[in-house]
């Protein structure tokens, strides 16, 4: 992606999506100890936050060690979208549904979408929205 879009998608996200956007955790970060320091910003976030789960596909990064301290867990992004599902499918499926409309540039087929996510390392949750795929 071009910076330019990045820039547009992070402000969009920071304009609709309440509490999106931490500030005030830049000063944790010299406190913590990670095995990669350049993720300490992330966890100093979290912390920052109250948030309960990192969701991240570099679990190796963030050891229980490291976060139990903090009541704060890592989360592969699998386990993240399954625990959704099981909360609200329904909820979930429309909004992956929104998501998959909204693409134009290319549009999306639910089955580009599913392997897009299968590639990108759900394949937990693809096979289970495959089930309901007619809800995408």
């Amino acid at each position: 992606m071009s910076r330019e879009r990045l820039e547009r998608t992070r402000d969009l996200m920071n304009e609709h999506i309440l509490d999106s956007l931490v500030i005030g955790y830049e000063k944790l970060i010299p406190t913590l100890v990670l095995p990669d320091e350049n993720d300490r910003h992330v966890l100093a976030a979290a912390i920052h936050s109250r948030a309960n789960v990192i969701v991240t596909f570099n679990l190796k990064d963030f050891p229980a060690s490291a976060l139990s301290k903090y009541s704060i867990r890592a989360q592969h992004p699998d386990e993240f979208v399954l625990n959704l599902l099981s909360l609200d499918a329904d909820t979930l499926c429309s909004t992956i549904r929104k998501q998959r409309l909204d693409l134009k540039n290319p549009p999306k087929t639910v089955e580009d979408l599913l392997s897009t996510f299968e590639a990108q390392g759900l394949t937990k949750s693809v096979s289970k929205l495959r089930v309901l795929s007619e809800k995408l």
